[in-house]
């Protein structure tokens, strides 16, 4: 009624709400609209509100009538909207009668339905019912048959001992998936069975473990592959498999804890020294304790060998054995549950119990440390020797096995093609702990004798006795690590250190000051002390060279690239040590050839005292003489001195030439003296040398110039010496010297001293320099004679600017 009240006009809303108000009826009317409204509740409520009973009757009254009137003008207000819905509801319930009727048929057909096909579905249920059991009992029937078959024959089976024992597994296995999925329980026929085959499976496991074990331990492929084929008829090749790999470990496990076990080794000490009735605890023989430590782990080392000839045996059954019935190959079921590279794991757990129990009975043990760290040479060859043994077993198995033990071979190890796997490595990884402790003593050891050959604050220079111990502590340190390469590299690089510590050693004491470099007086203290640094260095590096022949032959090339980079650096501090005097030498031959310019060679004539050398040479060869004889022969080392002095004794030669050539004016008489003095050069030089013609080039620039001496310009220029041997410019030089006064030399038109020019023409070797400043030399004198107003020039001028051209084309 509310919700048509909504539809009236406003005023006649505002009306009914005013008069509703007015009778406080509002609440009143929400409470009749409540959908839970109850007439005794609303009774009690009136009753309850203290106004009296006739005075809500007539509120009530007068609100009935007003909602009759408001009914009234809605119904006037809305007449044909109501006579409309009035007809459609007439009509909707014919339709409603209809469909009805046509409901009440359609069940009756579904009833008549039902009623047909109730009674056939209910028979097709029970038959299938049927169907359905008399197919369980069957297969019931057909595996109760079949156990009681395969249990008989499981009995002759049985009977048939070892040999049949495949095929008695291979029953239980039938027996097993029989079994699967199926209650047999409370089937009495079979419960003397089901005893019998319990027995018979553990009777049949325990005699495969047997020969399983039989043929790991006889390495005999048969046996092997005959209990793996049981296992795997049982469902048992993984777990067995696995189980194998545990105990293969815990047996090295123990082997290992009893090799390092200090009681034990100090036990047999204890029986060895103690004897009679009374024992005494004494002190543990060192000696006898290693001595029993070494044998324990030579035998550990025989387990382990042992133990992975008959792991990597098992791989290579299980990688060729295949299942005859269902040709699956044993690796490959294994694979579905575990890692099939089995030597891989067993090697792997091997080399972590060895490292992880040899460092604790190392820490725990003070003997046992001192063992493997001072003999570790002894732990290395033995591992040494299991990797050896270890790639002798891999090397004698067929190509189809390759793939089941790539354990040892890296070009087939798909882990060593990532670089995460390494056997060998991992074997070397196990001992690095001993390893460097051993090297870190090693370079101790050889530190030790030269420490005490140097001490702090002392000059005296090691004798050769003193070196020889020295020597001695580096060939047995060598010798020990020799059946190594990678410990032998080790060992090569402490020798290094060694060598080079000895250097070190050396330089401290040698003489820098300018006592060592002095050439005038007799040889000093710092240069007799500097030659007897010279001759320790050189007596090591002789007996090192000696021992790198001898004892190294055998050696990698890198580990005598190691030992000769030391000795180099010895070789080079050597040369450091005498280079002082050598170049005090040569400044002083220098400084005596550059006195040749004070003589005169100017005579025209040739006196009986021109076949004598000059004063200057006489001069450079009681200096030379002097040298071999006061300072040279402080050294022990010849052949090292000789190669040393030999460029210094180059370099004099060809200063000797080139202050020949400068010459100026030089007569024939000069000439003569100038041919002895070349002559009593190659006497001069020849003590300082094996043989003068060792000088190379600069003793053929000697040779090969004297006989320009007495040749004509002509013929000087004509010399197929000029340009190979001895250089034009030097040539040219000479030509000078033939020439007037008018052609000056290239240092009188530069204004140069002659010391000068002959220190340019040392820091400038290149023959395009000297030719381009002696090219200078003859513009110039080309422009005096054209100032002087001269139409001729000297007629050696054209030949010097002939052979000028010719090498500045060169």
């Amino acid at each position: 009624m509310l919700k048509t009240m909504e539809s009236k006009p406003l005023n006649d809303v505002t009306d009914l709400e005013k008069w509703l108000g007015e009778l406080d009826l509002q609440g009143s009317v929400e409470n009749f609209l409540d959908p839970d409204f109850d007439v005794k509740e609303q009774a009690n409520t009136v009753l309850q509100s203290g106004v009296s009973i006739s005075t809500q009757l007539s509120k009530i009254s007068e609100g009935i009538i007003i909602l009759n009137k408001e009914l009234h003008a809605q119904v006037v207000a809305h007449h044909d909207n109501l006579l409309s819905q009035a007809t459609g509801v007439e009509t909707l319930e014919g339709v409603l009668q209809m469909m009805h009727s046509r409901i009440q048929s359609l069940l009756s057909t579904t009833e008549r339905i039902r009623s047909k096909v109730t009674e056939p579905f209910n028979r097709i249920t029970m038959r299938m019912n049927q169907l359905t059991r008399l197919q369980e009992t069957c297969d019931m029937l057909r595996r109760v048959i079949r156990i009681l078959y395969l249990t008989k024959r499981l009995k002759v089976q049985q009977q048939g001992g070892v040999r049949e024992i495949t095929k008695t597994a291979q029953s239980l296995s039938e027996l097993r998936m029989l079994s699967e999925g199926v209650d047999l329980s409370g089937i009495e026929v079979l419960e003397n069975d089901k005893r019998i085959i319990s027995q018979v499976r553990v009777e049949v496991e325990s005699q495969a473990q047997k020969m399983l074990h039989l043929g790991m331990t006889n390495l005999n492929q048969n046996q092997a592959g005959t209990a793996l084929q049981v296992f795997y008829n049982l469902n048992l090749l993984t777990r067995t498999v696995d189980d194998l790999m545990t105990e293969y470990e815990s047996k090295i496990e123990t082997s290992i804890d009893q090799t390092v076990d200090q009681q034990k080794l100090s036990a047999n000490n204890e029986t060895a020294l103690a004897s009679g009735p009374g024992r005494v605890n004494l002190p543990v023989n060192s000696a006898l304790f290693r001595a029993n430590l070494w044998t324990a782990m030579e035998k550990l080392m025989e387990s382990i060998y042992s133990s992975c000839a008959q792991i990597h045996h098992l791989q290579r059954v299980l990688t060729k054995k295949r299942d005859p019935v269902t040709q699956v190959c044993f690796i490959n079921e294994y694979v579905k549950s575990s890692d099939s590279k089995l030597l891989n794991r067993h090697w792997k757990s091997i080399n972590m119990l060895l490292q992880k129990k040899l460092i604790s009975a190392s820490n725990k043990s003070n003997l046992i440390r001192q063992a493997l760290e001072g003999e570790f040479p002894k732990l290395l060859r033995l591992l040494s020797d299991l990797w050896t043994r270890l790639n002798q077993l891999v090397a004698t198995t067929t190509s189809t096995d390759i793939s089941s033990v790539s354990l040892l071979y890296s070009d087939t190890s798909a882990d060593h093609k990532t670089g995460t796997f390494d056997a060998e490595v991992l074997l070397r990884e196990t001992v690095d702990h001993f390893n460097n402790a051993y090297l870190s003593r090693s370079l101790s050891r050889l530190f030790d004798p030269i420490n005490l050959l140097f001490i702090q604050g002392s000059m005296s220079i090691p004798s050769n006795e003193e070196i020889n111990g020295v020597i001695s502590t580096i060939s047995s340190e060598l010798q020990l690590a020799s059946f190594d390469s990678k410990m032998a590299f080790a060992v090569s690089k402490n020798v290094s250190k060694t060598i080079k510590m000895f250097a070190v050693k050396c330089e401290q004491l040698l003489s820098t000051d300018g006592e060592a470099s002095q050439v005038i007086e007799p040889a000093t203290a710092g240069q007799t002390r500097n030659a007897a640094v010279v001759n320790s260095l050189y007596y090591l590096h002789m007996a090192i060279d000696k021992l790198k022949n001898n004892s190294m032959q055998g050696y990698d090339a890198k580990c005598l690239a190691v030992v000769s980079e030391s000795l180099e650096a010895s070789t080079t501090l050597m040369r450091n040590a005498v280079q002082p005097l050598l170049s005090s030498i040569n400044d002083s031959m220098e400084a005596i050839i550059l006195t040749m310019h004070q003589e005169d060679f100017s005579s025209a004539t040739a006196h009986s005292d021109s076949q004598q050398c000059s004063l200057y040479m006489k001069e450079l060869q009681g200096f030379l003489a002097r040298v071999q004889s006061e300072y040279l022969s402080l050294f022990e080392c010849t052949d090292f001195i000789l190669e040393c002095v030999q460029p210094y004794l180059c370099n004099g030669l060809e200063l000797f030439v080139r202050h020949s050539s400068l010459l100026r004016p030089v007569g024939d008489g000069g000439k003569m003296r100038l041919a002895a003095d070349f002559a009593q050069m190659e006497l001069a030089v020849h003590p300082l040398c094996k043989r003068v013609g060792d000088l190379g080039r600069s003793y053929k620039l000697l040779r090969a110039f004297r006989p320009l001496l007495f040749q004509s310009v002509e013929n000087i220029v004509q010399s197929h010496a000029v340009g190979d041997v001895i250089p034009i410019s030097t040539v040219l030089h000479y030509l000078f010297g033939r020439a007037p006064e008018e052609l000056r030399s290239p240092h009188q038109v530069a204004n140069w001293s002659l010391s000068r020019y002959t220190h340019w023409l040392e820091t400038h070797p290149s023959e395009t320099d000297r030719l381009v400043l002696i090219k200078g030399a003859l513009e110039a004198y080309v422009k005096s004679v054209s100032a002087k107003g001269g139409t001729e020039y000297s007629t050696v001028y054209p030949i010097m600017l002939e052979l000028l051209n010719k090498g500045l084309k060169e």
